[in-house]
C-alpha cells in the first residue's frame, strides 16, 4: 500500500504542476539528477535522509504502543542541548570517548523530555498529542534562551554557542561533503529497534499494548510502564537526532537549527508503514526528494514547495484507507446496535 501511495502521490504532484503551468517530467528529471546522478548528489541524498531516518524511527517506536508522539521536534532540541553541554566542557578527551559521551547526553535529555509526556498520560490521563505539541514550544524557546544568554558565544551577535572542539565532531565519510557517520548510526539503530520488537520481551509488550490494551492488561502486562518506556525510547532517538546534528553538521548549538525534522518524521513513518527497516528506505526516498529539490528551482524555475505538496499527498494517501476503514467500522457497528 505504501508503494502505491508513493506512486499516486508523485502522479498527483505532477498533475498539480501541470495545473500551475509547469512540466512535471522536467521537474522529476531534475529531481532524479539532483538526487542520484554523481557522487556528490548521492551523498547529498544521504545527508538529507539521515535526520529523516532518526525522526521516522522515533515516531514509529511510539506508534508501536499506539502513542502519537508529535513532540519529536522538541525532543531533538533538548537532545541537542544535552549533547552541547557535554561537548562544550573544558576538557580534552579523545573523540572515541567524547563523541559517545556527548551523544549520551542528548539521548538522556530527549528521553527524559518524552518520558515526562508518558508519565503525565499514565498518571493524570493527559492527551499525549496536546502535551507533546505544547512541550515543543517550550523546548525550542528554552534552547533559544540558552544560546542567547548563558551559552552565547562571546563577542558574537548570532544566537549560538562557541564552536565545539574538532575532537567531538562526528567524522565525515566522504571529503568535501556533509555526509558523516551519523547515517551509519541511524541505519544500525533501525536494525536494533527491529530486533528489539522481534526478539525481546519489552518489544513484544510494546506491540501488544499498541494492538489491544484490554488484552494486554488481561495478560498481565503493566500498561503504564510500557507506555512510559515507549515514550522514553522514542524521545531518546529524537534526542540522538539532535545530538548528531550539532556534532556532525553545525558543530555548535544554534537557535532554530531544525527545519522541521520532527514533523517530517511522521511522513517518513507513514510511508514505511511503521516498519523500523522500512524507515531506512522511506527516509532515503524523502531525502532524495529534498536533495533533488535543491537543483529543481535553479534548473527549471519550478518552486521547491511542490516537494511539500508531494509529501502531503503521501500522508493523505497512506491515511485515507485507514480512515475509510474506521468510518465503515463505526457505521457497521451503529447499524448492528439499531437491530
Amino acid at each position: 500500500m505504501s508503494a502505491v501511495a508513493l506512486v499516486l502521490a508523485l502522479v498527483l504532484g505532477g498533475i498539480a504542476m501541470l495545473v500551475c503551468g509547469y512540466n512535471p517530467f522536467e521537474a522529476y528529471g531534475s529531481i532524479l539528477k539532483g538526487a542520484f546522478i554523481g557522487r556528490k548528489a548521492i551523498c547529498q541524498t544521504l545527508v538529507q535522509a539521515t535526520p529523516l531516518i532518526f525522526a521516522g524511527l522515533a515516531y514509529t517506536v511510539a506508534k508501536k504502543a499506539n502513542l502519537i508522539n508529535l513532540g519529536i521536534e522538541g525532543q531533538l532540541y533538548m537532545g541537542a542541548l544535552g549533547t552541547s553541554l557535554i561537548a562544550l566542557m573544558p576538557v580534552n578527551l579523545p573523540g572515541v570517548i567524547w563523541i559517545p559521551l556527548s551523544l549520551l547526553g542528548g539521548i538522556i535529555f530527549g528521553g527524559l523530555y518524552a518520558g515526562l509526556v508518558g508519565f503525565m498520560k499514565v498518571k493524570f490521563g493527559s492527551n499525549e498529542v496536546i502535551a507533546t505539541v505544547m512541550l515543543n514550544t517550550i523546548a525550542q524557546n528554552f534552547v533559544a534562551y540558552v544560546v542567547n544568554y548563558p551559552l552565547k558565544e562571546a563577542g558574537k551577535s548570532m544566537a549560538q554557542t562557541a564552536r565545539f572542539s574538532e575532537s567531538v565532531w562526528i567524522p565525515k565519510l566522504v571529503d568535501k561533503t556533509q555526509l558523516t557517520a551519523a547515517i551509519i548510526i541511524a541505519v544500525v539503530l533501525c536494525v536494533l529497534i527491529k530486533l528489539l520488537f522481534e526478539r525481546t520481551v519489552v518489544g513484544y509488550e510494546i506491540k501488544c499494548v499498541g494492538l489491544n490494551l484490554k488484552a494486554s492488561e488481561t495478560a498481565g502486562i503493566k500498561i503504564g510502564k510500557i507506555m512510559i518506556i515507549a515514550m522514553v525510547l522514542s524521545g531518546s532517538i529524537a534526542g540522538l537526532l539532535g545530538g548528531t546534528h550539532v556534532l556532525g553538521v553545525d558543530h555548535r548549538l544554534i537557535a532554530d537549527f531544525s527545519s522541521g525534522y520532527g514533523f517530517d518524521g511522521i511522513a517518513v513513518a507513514a510511508l514505511a508503514a511503521d516498519s523500523p527497516l522500512g524507515v531506512i528506505l522511506s527516509g532515503i526516498i524523502f531525502g532524495a526528494l529534498r536533495a533533488g529539490c535543491m537543483v529543481l528551482n535553479r534548473t527549471t524555475g519550478i518552486p521547491t514547495e511542490f516537494i511539500d505538496v508531494i509529501q502531503a499527498f503521501i500522508i493523505l494517501l497512506v491515511a485515507a484507507p485507514l480512515l475509510v476503514k474506521e468510518i465503515l467500522r463505526i457505521k457497521n457497528g451503529s447499524k448492528g446496535g439499531k437491530k
